[in-house]
């Protein structure tokens, strides 16, 4: 009886060890943060990722489609569900790169590689000159982190969690900076909407200007991560690699090549779907595009939500969004030019509500320092709003 009852007061070795491991997962995760605060750390992402390597047969598919004269609507669903699986490789081989270089290093990997699906996609979108429809997908990706799956994170972590708390001083600098990209969005959107009969060449100019200093701004808030607040974080910054040097990059390599190949099957597939569907380019920008390029990190983000590292994820959410603002828009901006398709970042007027909508009902949200499930509802049901608004939204 006495060697029961200390049996069953002690917990077993196997339980512990796994106790021991999610608790130093969260703690470099929480390190990772502090240092790194535009970095995303996707440590518990990696069973998720193995779900994902089932959607790799769609890789073929989209591609036998395209080439052997299928269906367009067949093309572009399956060609989207290919990218999916890629991208999550993408994340999966930064973040092992990350782990062996160290922090910086990794930090800047992740930094410029963090939304790489969506930058390709957009990249042959821009090369097709659907404009339009990179465009959307930027407000689209802004407005999906932090409506979605910012709102279906706090949702469910509430759910399992109750009254979840994270770090209010550093969700207020990261709400601030968001505010700060949004209005950087929207000046060259409102100089363009003001002024009537408005020189292009003039439009063109302040995209570039406002691009340059978004750009500036992100790489003083990396220097910021990596110089003043590195010595409060942890000396761990990331994960355990579980690859090797050699098979991160070999992944990478690989996932990029074959993106590319499916974004240019995907992006030809665009003009035939809206035609056959009646859908608009506007909403395939917005809203499928999206959620196609990071559907595995926003699984992540509520994965962790469901830990209860809530400051993990909302490092996801609106990190990912201030990367999107403050580093892919601008690189579009300079490489359209490059390609001959200038890209302004003048936005319509109901995008611009949206995305200023988003950022403040986020912001509130996370500066208080905590979260309940309804906050979460109140999320996801501004996006539901926002959704059928773009869906019913005319060409």
């Amino acid at each position: 009886m006495g060697d029961a009852g200390a049996s069953g007061r002690r917990p077993h070795r196997h339980h512990a060890g796994h106790a021991e491991s999610r608790a130093a997962c969260a703690a470099s995760s929480r390190a990772a943060q502090r240092s790194t605060r535009f970095v995303h750390f996707h440590c518990p992402g990696r069973t998720i990722l193995k779900l994902f390597y089932l959607l790799l047969v769609f890789v073929p598919v989209g591609l036998a489609s395209k080439y052997l004269g299928g269906p367009a609507l067949l093309t572009f669903a399956t060609a989207a569900l290919g990218v999916v699986p890629l991208a999550g490789i993408i994340g999966e081989a930064t973040e092992n790169l990350a782990a062996r270089t160290g922090p910086r290093v990794g930090g800047f990997l992740n930094a410029t590689l963090g939304n790489g699906a969506e930058f390709i996609i957009t990249f042959f979108a821009i090369r097709a000159g659907l404009l339009d429809l990179v465009k959307a997908s930027i407000t689209g990706s802004i407005i999906g982190n932090l409506l979605l799956v910012m709102g279906l994170s706090i949702l469910v972590g509430g759910l399992r969690n109750g009254r979840q708390r994270f770090d209010r001083v550093r969700a207020g600098l990261d709400a601030t900076m968001l505010i700060l990209a949004i209005i950087a969005l929207g000046v060259p959107s409102l100089f363009s909407h003001a002024i009537e009969a408005v020189n292009h060449d003039a439009v063109e100019y302040l995209s570039l200007g406002v691009a340059v200093a978004m750009m500036v701004v992100y790489g003083l808030g990396l220097l910021y991560s990596f110089t003043v607040a590195a010595p409060l974080a942890r000396p761990t910054a990331h994960g355990e690699a579980t690859w090797s040097v050699k098979k991160a990059l070999s992944a990478l390599a690989l996932a990029t090549v074959f993106i590319a190949w499916l974004s240019e099957v995907l992006v030809g597939a665009v003009e035939p779907v809206v035609s056959s569907l009646g859908w608009t380019e506007f909403f395939l920008g917005i809203v499928i595009i999206p959620i196609v390029g990071n559907v595995a990190e926003h699984l992540v983000a509520v994965q962790v939500a469901l830990k209860d590292e809530m400051d993990l994820s909302l490092e996801i959410s609106i990190g990912s969004s201030l990367q999107i603002a403050l580093f892919v828009a601008p690189v579009l901006v300079f490489v359209s030019l490059l390609m001959g398709n200038p890209l302004t970042l003048v936005f319509d007027q109901f995008e611009l509500i949206a995305l200023a909508a988003a950022a403040l009902i986020a912001a509130l949200v996370a500066l208080d320092g905590e979260s309940n499930w309804m906050e979460g509802v109140q999320l996801l049901v501004v996006y539901i709003i926002l959704g059928l608004a773009f869906f019913f939204l005319p060409a």
